[in-house]
């Protein structure tokens, strides 16, 4: 008996040291400017764990640290995580691209399909899997170096390194009129599962980039071309009346 109550205990210890930790991640604020977001790095407690209870207390820490600096912040959470319905639709794990072709595609697969590899790719059968089986196909690690993205046959190189991600899901969110409006009601973006150390690509950035360049009027204009998508986002100085292929988002879906 009095070894079962010892191991209880310790099971127990375990529990509450490994509850939470401290952490930080970043909070993606709307800007005027190149490259039209602030990152906002936080300091919050992390709660441990996979369950869904624990993301959300972690999303909630995460947001309250960052509104004691920024207390007239409207904070929305967009991952399948989030406690809005509308930061769940705007999941890149949930958000649809329709085609003309009366097809659908989730952001996240169709992300993950357009992958060019050294030993393969693109695997466009992934276009047809759920977000969650598309992100873990065993061939996009075991295909070698990754070296460009195909979009339909259309190319986007590596650099800047979240050009494709971002032109994929600020184009597809655009799409969506009644989403696109309500985001604007928002001005900083979080993401609980993406970390800034392990990954490049992230929803809630994209966001606050939709977000801004709304504001500042240059949607329109970002979203006719990736070259003109390229120069206004990221800064890059092309001459868009050369390299401009002006062909819209669906012109080959």
């Amino acid at each position: 008996m009095l070894k079962l109550i010892v191991a209880l205990l310790a099971i127990e210890k375990i529990g509450n040291s490994g509850g939470d930790t401290l952490a930080k991640r970043p909070v993606f604020m709307i800007a005027n400017v190149v490259p039209f977001y602030n990152e906002v790095n936080t300091e919050f407690t992390f709660f441990n764990g996979f369950s869904e209870k624990q993301k959300k207390k972690s999303i909630n820490s995460l947001h309250e640290a960052f509104l004691e600096d920024h207390p007239s912040s409207r904070v929305l959470e967009i991952s399948s995580k989030s406690e809005d319905p509308l930061g769940v639709q705007l999941s890149a794990f949930n958000l649809v691209i329709q085609t003309k072709r009366k097809k659908s595609y989730s952001v996240e697969s169709a992300f993950q399909s357009s992958k060019v590899f050294e030993n393969g790719g693109p695997y466009r059968d992934i276009l047809e899997m759920n977000s969650k089986e598309a992100k873990k196909d065993t061939r996009l690690k075991s295909s070698g170096r990754l070296l460009y993205f195909d979009f339909f046959g259309r190319r986007f190189e590596l650099s800047p390194a979240t050009f494709f991600y971002s032109w994929l899901y600020i184009n597809t969110l655009s799409t969506h009129i009644n989403l696109s409006n309500e985001l604007m009601n928002f001005n900083a973006f979080t993401d609980i599962v993406f970390n800034p150390e392990k990954s490049i690509n992230c929803q809630a950035r994209s966001a606050a980039v939709y977000v801004s360049l709304k504001k500042n009027g240059l949607l329109e204009k970002a979203l006719e071309s990736k070259e003109n998508f390229l120069k206004i986002v990221y800064g890059e100085d092309n001459d868009i009346s050369i390299c401009c292929e002006q062909l819209s988002f669906w012109d080959r879906l």
